[in-house]
């Protein structure tokens, strides 16, 4: 069974299980193949360079769009060039903190100095939007009403799985919270 979170003289620590550890991977990598562009990158060099995307559009799977909200509620047009400026950059750096938090599930225990604690923070964040999304969670409510499937055997169906791995994964991101937390500086 996996410990939390903890600071320690290491940096931030925490022991998974290789079961754990195996589908943490697993989400991020079906997270990372969610992000992947459906369109190559612009062959101006420019727009390459600036992450500028004309063909961006919203996303129709609102797991999707949660990972990439429009920017401008109420006005489609604004948020469709926002998403074009923006996008591609914004599924490239989500897809570098998934990468790297799944590298560094590679050690057990789990060793993270800040910048890896932050990498690990986006990547679990990431993947209870998704969750949260496939759950249909909308408010903390619905969010509570998990927090009753804990046990393994209580699971009947999918939903009540994905129940299951989305209280994992929010006890595992208020832990590395925590951890980092402790990690400022006192005043």
């Amino acid at each position: 069974m996996a410990t939390g979170f903890k600071l320690t003289r290491k940096g931030i620590t925490a022991q998974l299980e290789a079961g754990e550890r195996s589908l943490l991977r697993g989400l991020f990598a079906d997270i990372i193949t969610m992000l992947e562009p459906r369109t190559p990158a612009s062959e101006d060099p420019l727009a390459a360079m600036v992450g500028l995307d004309t063909s961006a559009e919203a996303p129709d799977d609102p797991a999707l769009l949660r990972l990439l909200p429009n920017a401008v509620a109420g006005n489609d047009d604004d948020s469709l060039e926002f998403r074009r400026l923006t996008e591609r950059s914004l599924r490239e750096s989500k897809t570098g903190s998934l990468r790297a938090a799944s590298l560094a599930l590679e050690s057990s225990p789990l060793h993270l100095d800040n910048e890896q604690a932050r990498h690990f923070a986006q990547a679990l964040n990431d993947v209870r939007l998704v969750l949260g999304s496939r759950l249909g969670l909308k408010t903390d409510a619905d969010a509570e009403a998990l927090h009753d499937i804990t046990e393994p055997g209580d699971a009947q169906d999918v939903d009540q799985y994905l129940a299951l791995v989305y209280n994992f994964v929010t006890w595992l991101q208020e832990t590395l919270m925590k951890a980092l937390l402790d990690s400022l500086p006192r005043r």
